[in-house]
C-alpha cells in the first residue's frame, strides 16, 4: 500500500479523506461553532481535528466514520479547552458561512442567540451533550460513542443540562425552554 502522501487524488485513502471532508465540513463545523462558542475557534477546531484524524484514516471504515471523527472533534475541543482555561464568549450571531443553513428569519435569528447564550453558560460535557444530542440530533447510542461515555451518563447530563436551560434567565418564559422536553 501507497503512503496517503504518494496517493493521487482520485484513488485511495487521501481521495476517501477529501470527499468525507468535502461532505461533512460544514455540520462538522457547526458542531464545532456550537462546542466552542467561536466561529474562528471552531474552523481551528475542525482543522486540527482533521490533521489528526488524515494519518489513521485508511484505519477508519467508511460506514464508522462521521462516529470516529466526531468523537475526535469532541475530544480535540477537550484537550484545547484544558490547556487554555480561557472563557470564550458567544457571538452575538452566527455567521453567514453557518447560518445559512438553519433557515429562518429574524425571529429565528434571537431564538439562536437566546439558546447561544444559554448554552455557553453550561458546562463543557453538558454543552456537548446538548449540541450532539438535540442540535445534531444523534440518538443517544452516537452520543456515548463521541464522548466515550456510557448511555446512561448521556441521560443524566441531558437531564441536568435542559433542566438548566430550562431555569436559565435568558429562556425564562421563552418557547424554547421546553423544545426539547420530550427527546429522551
Amino acid at each position: 500500500m501507497q503512503h496517503p502522501d504518494t496517493l493521487t487524488a482520485g484513488e485511495g485513502p487521501a481521495a476517501d479523506f477529501s470527499g468525507f471532508v468535502a461532505a461533512r465540513w460544514h455540520a462538522l463545523a457547526r458542531t464545532a461553532y456550537l462546542l466552542t462558542g467561536d466561529f474562528h475557534e471552531a474552523e481551528d477546531l475542525v482543522q486540527t481535528t482533521l490533521a489528526r484524524v488524515y494519518p489513521h484514516w485508511h484505519r477508519v471504515r467508511p460506514e464508522t466514520a462521521e462516529h470516529y471523527v466526531r468523537r475526535a472533534l469532541v475530544n480535540t475541543c477537550r484537550s484545547r479547552h484544558r490547556k487554555r482555561r480561557v472563557v470564550h464568549l458567544l457571538l452575538p450571531f452566527l455567521p453567514e458561512a453557518l447560518g445559512a443553513e438553519q433557515g429562518g428569519g429574524s425571529r429565528a435569528g434571537e431564538d439562536r442567540d437566546v439558546l447561544l447564550d444559554a448554552l455557553a453558560d453550561l458546562p463543557d460535557r453538558q454543552r456537548a451533550v446538548v449540541v450532539l444530542r438535540y442540535w445534531d440530533d444523534l440518538p443517544l447510542d452516537e452520543v456515548a460513542q463521541a464522548l466515550g461515555c456510557s448511555v446512561g451518563t448521556v441521560k443524566s447530563q441531558a437531564s441536568r443540562a435542559l433542566a438548566k436551560l430550562r431555569g436559565h434567565p435568558a429562556l425564562a418564559g421563552h418557547p424554547l425552554a421546553a423544545a426539547h422536553g420530550g427527546h429522551g
